[in-house]
């Protein structure tokens, strides 16, 4: 049985921490002009986009996004400023090159006004939380807890710039870009992050939150059983914790109840197989549990915003 899944409220962002977005959908909450990549192939844990963007004089609100965050100036120069809800305004100047990394679990807002220039273009990278997760491993031992990074604004890094401007050029000028050599990229831009600015307070603040090995754990059961009925009570199992409390955790950890969060594995799985196989949408339904064409349809729009068949020739 489909889990049920109340829609966003985007009415009040600030009341709970609980209403963070996937990165996908951030383009519906920026006033910029998304700028359509050339050909981008299915990426596993890496989510580009690119803006540009005319001066902001209102402000705007920008809501917490579950994944980690970096903005990357393309071209333009601009003074952006930031604050927290109910804050003072803090100024940054940037210009290409320089880079915001956010890692907030509030919302916040926003305002920039460009110079000598009408438009400033940038680049949004969001790293999916398995990839830091293998990072922090990495880095920091099998057994470490769960990752925060410092927010960053206008930093330049020539790291950083380095990677991203690789990635960039594998995006925009390679007739078939590589989803492996993204990912290798973004792997290492993780790990970079991990070296340079992770957050000493951020184990603290997410104590609470789901273990890091059995999120894995948990994570790996939903991914293999993309095709079963939603089981809450076999996932708390897993994670050896009462369903309720497991729900609780799980939702601090990545942001989504453990529902919404298998939802979003389904509909990644589906996405992937109707851009890169030429199966029926019948047999992708199956694959990801719907045995109802319509149900799934009913669904992909729902998360996605198109029905796959659109999807498939967009």
């Amino acid at each position: 049985m489909e889990p049920a899944v109340p829609p966003p409220d985007h009415d009040d962002l600030a009341a709970s921490d609980n209403r963070r977005i996937v990165a996908e959908t951030m383009p519906q909450h920026l006033p910029g002009t998304p700028q359509a990549l050339p050909s981008q192939p299915h990426l596993q844990d890496v989510v580009v986009q690119l803006f540009s963007h005319h001066s902001i004089v209102e402000p705007i609100l920008v809501p917490a996004v579950v994944e980690p965050l970096l903005v990357w100036v393309l071209t333009g120069r601009a003074r952006v400023e930031e604050r927290a809800l109910g804050g003072a305004w803090e100024s940054t100047l940037v210009e290409a090159g320089d880079f915001f990394l956010t890692n907030t679990r509030d919302p916040y807002e926003m305002r920039w006004q460009t110079l000598e220039c009408d438009t400033f273009e940038v680049m949004h990278l969001y790293l999916g939380l398995p990839l830091i997760d293998r990072a922090a491993r990495d880095r920091l031992g099998e057994h470490c807890a769960a990752v925060s990074f410092l927010d960053i604004s206008g930093a330049r890094d020539e790291r950083v710039n380095f990677i991203l401007g690789q990635l960039r050029l594998e995006l925009t000028e390679e007739r078939q870009p590589s989803p492996l050599f993204v990912h290798s990229l973004a792997q290492a831009l993780a790990v970079h992050l991990i070296r340079r600015y992770l957050d000493p307070h951020g184990s603290n603040r997410r104590s609470s939150a789901l273990q890091a090995y059995k999120l894995r754990r948990v994570l790996t059961a939903m991914d293999e059983g993309l095709s079963e009925d939603f089981n809450l009570a076999q996932l708390a199992r897993i994670a050896e914790l009462s369903e309720y409390h497991f729900s609780r955790v799980f939702k601090r950890a990545t942001g989504w109840s453990p529902s919404q969060y298998f939802i979003r594995l389904r509909m990644n799985r589906a996405r992937h197989l109707l851009l890169e196989t030429d199966r029926s949408i019948i047999d992708i339904g199956l694959e990801v549990g719907y045995s109802s064409p319509s149900h799934f349809s009913q669904v992909f729009r729902r998360e996605v915003g198109v029905t796959p068949s659109a999807y498939r020739q967009a």
